[in-house]
C-alpha cells in the first residue's frame, strides 16, 4: 500500500526534467548559455549581474538548480579567480547565482521537490496543470529576482565595467540543436495542456522516451540522472500519506490552535514556519510535514501551494541550501552576506504569499 503512494505521476515530471538536464550537460547547452551571458554583458558589471540571475534562474526552472549553480560558477570562474575574494563585484556575482538558482525553481512544477509534494497532496481534489502552476508562481519568481538583484546592486555598489576575456562561444552540434527542438516542443506541450488534455507527466515521459529512444541519451546517461532527489520526493509523498493515515495530523492539529488569528496571519505563520524550517533542514522534508498540518488548520487546498513556495524562500544561512554551501565554498562570502540578502527576501516573500496568495489562488480552487 505504501509503495503505491510512492508511484506518483509527479515523479515522471521530475524524471523528464532531469533527463533534459543530462542532455543539456552532455551537448553543452548549459555551458553555452553561461558563456553567452558573459559575452552579452559587453563588459558591464550591472549587465553581467542581471544576466547571471536570469540565466541561472532559467536553467533552474527546467533542471536541477544545483547543476545550474555549478555550471554558472564554473563559467564565471575565469573572471572571479582574478578578483580579490573581498572584492564587492565578486561577492555580487556569487550571490546573483544564489538567488537565481534558489528562486528559479519556484516557477515550474519540476523546479524543486516541494512543488511536487504540494501537487501530489492536492491530486485527489485538484489536478494542477503546468500552466496553472506557472501562472501563479512565475510572477512571484520574477518579483523576487528583481528585488534580490536590486538589493545586490545596492549592497555591493555594482557599477562600472570589467575586463572581459575574448573566448570563442562554441556552436551547437546537430544533436545539440535536436535536443533544443525536443525541449522547446516539450515546454510548448506543457503550457498547452488545457488544449490537448495530455497531462504534463505523460508529456515528460514521452519526451524522455524520445531522448533515450533516439540515442541522444544512452543507457550510461541514466546514471547521471538525480535518482536521489526522485527517491526523496517519493519518500516524502509516502510519509505525508502515512502521517494522514495514522491520524497523527488530527492529533497534533488539536494541540495547536490558530483559529483566533486573522486568515492572513494564519497563512503568514505557516509560510514563515515553512521557510524558516527549510532554512535549517531539507525543504522537501519540511513541506512533507507541514502541508498536512497546514491543511488541517486552514482547510483550503491553496495552502499547500503556499507552503511549498515558502519552502524555497528559506535561504538566509550558509547551510540553508546546497547552492548556498557551494557558493560559500568559493570563498569570500561570510554568513552575514547570506543573511543580509536572504532574510529580508524570505520575510517579504512570506508577507506577499500571506496577503495575496490565498485570494489569487481562489481562482483555481
Amino acid at each position: 500500500e505504501v509503495l503505491k503512494w510512492s508511484a506518483n505521476p509527479v515523479l515522471l515530471l521530475f524524471f523528464g526534467g532531469f533527463s533534459f538536464g543530462v542532455a543539456a550537460s552532455r551537448y553543452g547547452l548549459d555551458s553555452l548559455m553561461a558563456r553567452l551571458a558573459v559575452k552579452f554583458s559587453h563588459g558591464s558589471r550591472l549587465s553581467l549581474i542581471l544576466l547571471t540571475v536570469l540565466v541561472t534562474a532559467f536553467m533552474s526552472m527546467w533542471m536541477s538548480n544545483i547543476a545550474a549553480a555549478a555550471m554558472m560558477i564554473a563559467a564565471l570562474h575565469p573572471l572571479t579567480a582574478n578578483l580579490d575574494k573581498r572584492n564587492n563585484f565578486r561577492k555580487a556575482l556569487l550571490l546573483a547565482i544564489t538567488i537565481g538558482a534558489n528562486f528559479g525553481g519556484i516557477a515550474t512544477p519540476i523546479g524543486t521537490g516541494p512543488n511536487a509534494i504540494a501537487i501530489s497532496a492536492l491530486a485527489k481534489t485538484k489536478q494542477i496543470t503546468f500552466v496553472e502552476w506557472m501562472s501563479f508562481a512565475l510572477p512571484i519568481t520574477v518579483g523576487l529576482l528583481i528585488i534580490g538583484t536590486l538589493m545586490i546592486v545596492f549592497l555591493y555598489r555594482v557599477k562600472g565595467d570589467f575586463e572581459i576575456e575574448e573566448t570563442a562561444v562554441p556552436t551547437l552540434a546537430r544533436k545539440g540543436k535536436l535536443v533544443v527542438v525536443i525541449f522547446s516542443l516539450t515546454i510548448l506541450a506543457w503550457l498547452t495542456e488545457p488544449l490537448h488534455g495530455v497531462t504534463s507527466a505523460v508529456v515528460a515521459l514521452i519526451s524522455a522516451a524520445i531522448l533515450f529512444g533516439s540515442n541522444l541519451l544512452t543507457r550510461e546517461d541514466l546514471n547521471a540522472i538525480d535518482w536521489g532527489t526522485i527517491a526523496l520526493i517519493a519518500g516524502g509523498i509516502s510519509l505525508g500519506n502515512l502521517l494522514e493515515q495514522a491520524d497523527l495530523i488530527n492529533f497534533w492539529a488539536n494541540k495547536i490552535f490558530l483559529g483566533g488569528m486573522p486568515l492572513a496571519m494564519q497563512i503568514f505563520v505557516v509560510c514563515f514556519a515553512s521557510a524558516f524550517l527549510s532554512a535549517l533542514m531539507s525543504n522537501t522534508a519540511t513541506v512533507t510535514m507541514l502541508v498536512p498540518f497546514a491543511l488541517s488548520f486552514i482547510p483550503n487546498p491553496s495552502v499547500a501551494v503556499l507552503v511549498a513556495i515558502a519552502a524555497s524562500l528559506g535561504i538566509p544561512f550558509i547551510i540553508s541550501t546546497p547552492i548556498n554551501a557551494m557558493v560559500h565554498g568559493e570563498g569570500g562570502l561570510q554568513a552575514k552576506d547570506f543573511f543580509v540578502l536572504g532574510f529580508p527576501l524570505m520575510l517579504l516573500g512570506c508577507l506577499v504569499l500571506a496577503l495575496t496568495g490565498f485570494y489569487v489562488l481562489s481562482f483555481w480552487f
